[in-house]
């Protein structure tokens, strides 16, 4: 079986509360960059090993070098600048209870990559893994200009064309290199597609100056861009949710919005979609999905610790089978279970009950990972 696997997941998970402590010592100057390296490291090693101890067919470093899932790989690029608001001195207060408003993304100047963003992390990922396909998780390209400061963007770039070109080129760039690195698996991680199902994201985008519609095309195009020249034996996913911080989310509606445009033109491997709960809508947009596809239906929820019934994700898998054959279906959880470093409200325990139900089940339904 190829990537995505019969039992995969979205990549992040809960980091220990001695990366929090050691990244928040760096961060007020009483312990060095070096020494919290070597703790990632270890503590990287650790989760490897935990995915492969339960099974897992892909194995990612959890994201335990990053803060934010998205903004620190954008962070990585030239012209990218982070500014947080005044009077956050620095935001590991957030680890305190503070603000947990994440730094906002200024593009300053032309986007270039004059050197790796994440490139690196991979290649420990790999130098570890022992068993299963390393996974890399990247943002999508539309999380800068959904997320970022829209003024600077325009004014960087008055012709937006220009600041999608120079943008999916960092990007391309970037995926060349960790496909040089060894790279076979990669995963496209999107918060806007889905999120345009709700009209209130719908409106704040109008507010914007945007047109939703125009938007969901622009973006799909974007992915299409960073990942055109990717090589034939290297698997690229699209994961889309609605948001996911301390198990709550920012959004709610089905993917019928976008799904004939999104579905049918992102020309990736497979899509993982978050379907937890009645936020997502029923499966019905699925048969937008080109023949062939696989889908990763994301059925157990990352965000809450209770385990979902075995019984129950075989009577959903068995619905999606209306629009999407069972051999090109796959099982997940919805999302990471720590898209920033706070993390979602689940324990360790919690985590790998949930990732085992995923193995079991995915097992019982199809035969094989």
């Amino acid at each position: 079986m190829s990537a995505p696997f019969r039992a995969d997941h979205v990549g992040s998970l809960l980091r220990p509360h001695e990366l929090h402590d050691m990244r928040e010592q760096v961060r007020m100057g009483k312990a060095d960059a070096a020494k919290l390296k070597q703790a990632e490291d270890r503590l990287i090693r650790e989760v490897v090993k935990l995915q492969e101890d339960l099974g897992l067919p892909s194995i990612t470093d959890g994201e335990f070098r990053r803060d934010w899932w998205h903004i620190d790989f954008l962070a990585g690029f030239d012209g990218v600048e982070l500014r947080r608001d005044e009077g956050d001195a620095y935001f590991d207060t957030k680890f305190k209870g503070a603000d947990p408003k994440p730094p906002t993304m200024f593009v300053t100047n032309k986007l270039r990559r004059t050197k790796p963003s994440m490139v690196p992390h991979f290649q420990f990922l790999k130098s570890v893994v022992k068993k299963g396909t390393p996974k890399f998780t990247m943002p999508s390209p539309a999380m800068l200009h959904a997320r970022g400061d829209r003024e600077s963007i325009r004014k960087t770039y008055p012709n937006a064309d220009n600041f999608w070109a120079d943008l999916t080129r960092c990007y391309r760039e970037e995926i060349a290199d960790l496909y040089k690195s060894g790279c076979r698996y990669l995963q496209i991680d999107d918060t806007t597609i889905a999120m345009f199902g709700d009209p209130k994201v719908q409106e704040t985008f109008r507010k914007l100056g945007d047109d939703p519609k125009k938007d969901v095309a622009v973006y799909a195009q974007a992915v299409n861009d960073a990942i055109r020249e990717v090589p034939d034996d290297m698997t690229v996913a699209i994961h889309t949710c609605r948001g996911n911080f301390r198990s709550t989310w920012l959004a709610k509606g089905s993917y019928d919005y976008v799904a004939e445009t999104a579905f049918s033109t992102i020309d990736v491997d497979g899509f993982f979609l978050e379907y937890d709960d009645e936020r997502s809508g029923g499966f019905e947009p699925l048969r937008h999905i080109p023949k062939g596809k696989r889908v990763v239906l994301g059925l157990v929820s990352s965000k809450v610790p209770e385990l979902e019934s075995k019984d129950q994700l075989k009577k959903r898998i068995e619905q999606a089978t209306q629009y999407v054959s069972l051999e090109n279906l796959c099982l997940s959880p919805q999302c990471g279970f720590s898209s920033t470093h706070h993390g979602n409200n689940l324990t360790v325990e919690q985590e790998k009950a949930k990732l085992r139900l995923c193995i079991d089940t995915a097992k019982e339904v199809w035969g094989s990972l």
